[in-house]
C-alpha cells in the first residue's frame, strides 16, 4: 500500500483517521495485555500456594495408605479401596475474563459416606480415605487454575503478536505514508504558488 498511495488530500484525511485508530487500537491491546498478565500471575501464585498443600497432604495421606498395608495387608486395602464412589458430581462451567473463557469447576463438597465394613479395616484406612477425599478437592481446585493459566497465557501470546504487528508494522507504515502525502502535497502547493505568481508576473 505504501508508495502506491496517490498523494491527495482525502487520501491524507484516510491516512490519518486509519493510523489513528491503528494507535487507539494498540492502547487497548497493550492495556488487555497487561491485565491479563496480571490476572495470570495471580493464578501462578495461587497455583503454587496449591499445589504446596497438596503435596503435604499426599505425604500425609500415603502414610496412612502404608500403615493401612500394613496392619489390613495389600490385598485386603485393594478389595475395600473398589467400594469407595468415585467422583462425578461435578460441572465444569466457563467464566470470562477480558474476552477469555477460563472454566470453574462446581461441586458440592461432602464429607466421604462409608460404602465399606469398619469390622474389616481400621483408623488408618479410614483416614487415608478422608485424606485423599480432601485431596480430590484440592486437584479439582488446581486443575482449574492451571488450565486458566494456560488458556490466558495463549490468549497474552495472541495478543502480544497483534499489538507488535501494530506498532512494529501498521502504525510507523502510516506514519511514513502520511509524511510522504503531506512533502508531496507540501511540494505541489509550492509548485502551484510560484506557477500563480510566474502567472501575474507575465500578465503584468
Amino acid at each position: 500500500m505504501q508508495g502506491k498511495m496517490i498523494p491527495t488530500k482525502a487520501n491524507l484525511m484516510k491516512c490519518e483517521e486509519i493510523l489513528k485508530f491503528s494507535q487507539k487500537g494498540f492502547e487497548l491491546l497493550d492495556k488487555k495485555r497487561n491485565i491479563l498478565i496480571q490476572e495470570m500471575m495471580t493464578l501462578v501464585k495461587r497455583a503454587e500456594v496449591i499445589q504446596s498443600k497438596i503435596n503435604n497432604e499426599f505425604i500425609v495421606a500415603y502414610k496412612s495408605l502404608e500403615i493401612a498395608n500394613i496392619m489390613m495387608g495389600r490385598n485386603s486395602v485393594k478389595e475395600f479401596s473398589f467400594a469407595v464412589e468415585e467422583e462425578n458430581e461435578y460441572k465444569i462451567l466457563l467464566t470470562s475474563v477480558m474476552g477469555v473463557e477460563i472454566p470453574k469447576i462446581k461441586y458440592n463438597k461432602e464429607e466421604p459416606v462409608a460404602s465399606y465394613s469398619f469390622f474389616r479395616t481400621n483408623s488408618s484406612f479410614d483416614n487415608a480415605v478422608l485424606k485423599f477425599n480432601e485431596l480430590k478437592y484440592m486437584i479439582y481446585e488446581l486443575s482449574e487454575v492451571e488450565t486458566s493459566v494456560y488458556k490466558l497465557a495463549m490468549e497474552i501470546k495472541k495478543t502480544k503478536k497483534r499489538a507488535n504487528a501494530l506498532e512494529k508494522i501498521r502504525i510507523p507504515m502510516y506514519i511514513d505514508l502520511i509524511k510522504e502525502i503531506k512533502e508531496t502535497l507540501e511540494e505541489k502547493e509550492r509548485e502551484d504558488f510560484f506557477r500563480l505568481k510566474l502567472l501575474k508576473g507575465r500578465k503584468n
